[in-house]
């Protein structure tokens, strides 16, 4: 699996890390629909530490199609709920 994590760059994720990604995933997605920011960045942050830690970092140059898209560790609700409305991105699953 590839994990991007906007301005930061791609991870390869083994198996054992993309099934611990996968319900952080879901928190992101019911805490941005329940509007619960402190609960979001708690989801966010758990799921960047996944990444960084148990991630492979993708070569640069590399153009391969990213899995999960997780916004920047610094973002908001307000920061993602734009992103999701100006680009179409969805949060998390395929990208």
């Amino acid at each position: 699996m590839i994990a991007r994590i906007l301005g930061e760059g791609q991870y390869e994720l083994d198996e054992a890390a993309a099934a611990r990604l996968a319900p952080l995933d879901a928190q992101l997605t019911v805490t941005l629909e329940g509007d619960d920011e402190p609960a979001f960045k708690r989801a966010l942050d758990a799921s960047v530490a996944v990444v960084r830690a148990a991630g492979s970092p993708v070569a640069a140059d590399s153009l391969a199609a990213s899995d999960i898209i997780l916004p920047s560790p610094d973002a908001g609700l307000a920061d993602v709920r734009k992103l999701l409305a100006e680009d179409g991105i969805a949060l998390g699953g395929n990208a």
